[in-house]
């Protein structure tokens, strides 16, 4: 019965949605969900480009927010003058709204793909690091201990042990940081400019296409909790393997 609870959930705020917007609302400020998927299902192909170069961005901006991030959640792990230093900071990056961070990245790395990279990476940053730092200062002292005396040290004991346990953690680090990638993205196009979704959102708005807007915040939802879904997947298959 829980399993069907979310979609029962669904199914009933979609029929007041629906028939609030045939009845009370003005379906101009909020079209109805049928005429939402509608448009969704006939601008695919016009959306597909810009999903492309959105996704394209989230996904490389994470990776790089991945291998900056992972290195020094380890660095935070293993030394507490490290984690003393560093910490702060990192949790001060959260503090500081996204669109505030775009125009500075742009300033500093000039318009394109590049300033969206770097906001991407930065918003999956603190996620991925915080989680990594979690993994691997939680990992059983006595497992650690065992692998040392069967002579385990250094990259071995991280290659063997330590990486493979705390890789769980880490995965549920970058599924969070994914979503936040893709907010990013869209962010980045907004304040910067670009070719993706970001950019369509600002055309559709400019054109008073409530339809299309929520169309195309309709296929966002749809393709963040897929790439959910999907390290989710990853995640609940390395559990089960350790």
């Amino acid at each position: 019965m829980s399993r069907w609870s979310p979609l029962g959930f669904a199914l009933a705020v979609l029929a007041l949605w629906e028939l609030a917007s045939r009845t009370v609302i003005d379906p101009y400020f909020l079209p109805t969900p049928t005429a939402i998927i509608a448009r969704a299902v006939t601008s695919l192909p016009t959306m597909l480009p810009y999903f492309a170069v959105t996704l394209g961005e989230a996904l490389l901006g994470a990776l790089i927010g991945a291998a900056v991030a992972i290195p020094l959640g380890y660095a935070i792990a293993k030394s507490r003058t490290v984690a003393r230093t560093i910490e702060p900071y990192t949790a001060m990056s959260q503090a500081i709204p996204a669109v505030a961070i775009a125009p500075v990245l742009a300033l500093w790395l000039g318009y394109g793909t590049a300033p969206i990279l770097a906001l991407c990476a930065v918003m999956v940053f603190f996620p991925i690091s915080l989680t990594t730092t979690y993994g691997l200062g939680h990992i059983d002292p006595d497992v650690i201990a065992a692998a040392r005396l069967d002579g385990a040290h250094g990259w071995s004991l991280l290659r063997s042990i330590e990486f493979p346990l705390a890789l769980p953690a880490i995965l549920t680090g970058l599924r969070n940081g994914l979503t936040l990638a893709m907010t990013g993205a869209v962010v980045g196009e907004f304040v910067i400019g670009g070719n993706g979704l970001g950019q369509l959102l600002t055309a559709q708005q400019r054109n008073n296409d409530t339809e299309g807007l929520f169309a195309t915040v309709a296929a966002l939802a749809v393709v963040a909790i897929a790439m959910y879904g999907t390290v989710r997947a990853v995640e609940s298959m390395v559990e089960e393997r350790l």
